[in-house]
């Protein structure tokens, strides 16, 4: 494993549930690598959810690398809360079905391939990347047709 790739996350929505956006910004060896795509019918949370999973899935090799997310709903999700979902057959502690089981699964098998740190940072807060990444999400909504 070379060095560290550091990852910005952001997922927007215009309604919740309504059209969708996700940004990421890779910082990868010198580079600076923008991602975004657009659902016509989503959430929130599964805006946030999409742009992880998708940066991860661009990181070919098996890497050290820092996710900078405003989410703590992925981040307390990854880190904390899919353990017992997983123990659980995917229920909550209040026996309910998890939300969203199918992008937390693909988030897990693609957090496996690699070393991974999580970092939450307050949105619009004018951290630079995190900001580029909101950029990323609103403007896959607004060029959406």
């Amino acid at each position: 494993m070379s060095g560290v790739i550091t990852i910005y996350t952001d997922g927007a929505c215009s309604g919740n549930p309504g059209k969708g956006g996700w940004g990421a910004v890779i910082l990868k060896e010198e580079k600076e690598i923008h991602l975004s795509g657009f659902e016509p019918l989503t959430t929130n949370n599964q805006m946030e959810l999409t742009a992880t999973i998708e940066a991860l899935k661009s990181i070919e090799k098996t890497s050290n690398i820092h996710i900078y997310t405003d989410s703590q709903y992925v981040k307390n999700g990854i880190n904390q809360w899919i353990l017992n979902w997983k123990k659980n057959g995917w229920r909550t502690a209040n026996k309910k079905s998890v939300a969203n089981k199918e992008l937390w699964i693909e988030l897990d098998r693609c957090v496996e391939a690699h070393k991974i740190e999580w970092f939450w940072v307050k949105g619009h807060s004018g951290n630079h990347y995190n900001e580029i990444a909101d950029k990323l999400a609103v403007d896959a909504i607004k060029n959406s047709k």
